[in-house]
């Protein structure tokens, strides 16, 4: 019997450890190039039996879900069906095969109460919610929240895009921010930020987070089943 790695997937639970990759909108991650990735991302994933999850552009989430990897919108706004011209509506990224969204990412702050409100909004189109905090003290903001996000990313920005992680440049903000998170709420960490092989997948894991979430050190490198590869042995 062929091993089902994403059955244990599902609407109101994600399986740990993860590996999310943002394919923000990199040309090597739009469109077709998008196909071509999250394909790579597909067999890795089953191979290693470690989860994976797409980060995509709204306009690419229906081609890559129908791979049958998980998808996550890089964005859904707190809005209800209507005159919401513009704006990305929960309930159509869920309908195109995304069962998740990230918010509130460095390149596209919420403030506390909007975000509040777009994790509200998407719990009520059935997806899943990843939330970026930049800080410590804002993660255990977030984590306060009535409606909580079923994972945080923790994310200094300064390290973004850099050739140093979080987990090596500032282990501290990771234990520091898990233990802030665990006094107001149970909700896994992620961390991000510079992460670009398996020994920071390893740090993370090892300093208590459940996954990490990656976007250059993968869609940007020569060699991308190579990277994946290497961070998923590190999870």
């Amino acid at each position: 019997m062929k091993y089902n790695f994403f059955k244990k997937l599902t609407k109101t639970a994600l399986g740990y450890p993860v590996l999310f990759i943002n394919f923000k909108t990199y040309k090597e991650a739009t469109g077709k190039n998008a196909i071509v990735l999250a394909s790579i991302a597909k067999k890795i994933s089953v191979k290693f039996r470690k989860n994976i999850v797409i980060v995509a552009q709204p306009t690419d989430i229906g081609a890559v879900s129908k791979l049958g990897i998980t998808v996550f919108s890089q964005h859904i706004d707190a809005v209800t069906y209507g005159s919401c011209t513009g704006f990305i509506l929960p309930e159509a990224i869920a309908q195109a095969g995304a069962k998740g969204t990230v918010l509130n990412h460095a390149e596209h702050k919420l403030s506390d109460d909007l975000l509040e409100k777009s994790i509200l909004r998407a719990k009520e189109a059935g997806l899943l919610v990843m939330a970026c905090a930049e800080t410590t003290e804002r993660a255990k903001k977030i984590a306060s929240f009535k409606v909580k996000p079923d994972c945080i990313a923790i994310e200094p920005p300064e390290l973004i895009g850099g050739n140093i992680s979080v987990s090596t440049a500032k282990p501290e903000i990771i234990s520091g921010t898990i233990n802030a998170v665990k006094s107001v709420a149970d909700i896994p960490l992620i961390t991000g930020a510079g992460i670009k092989n398996g020994l920071d997948a390893k740090k993370a894991i090892q300093l208590g987070c459940k996954g990490v979430f990656v976007a250059s050190g993968i869609v940007k490198a020569s060699n991308k089943k190579k990277a994946i590869e290497e961070i998923v042995l590190g999870l």
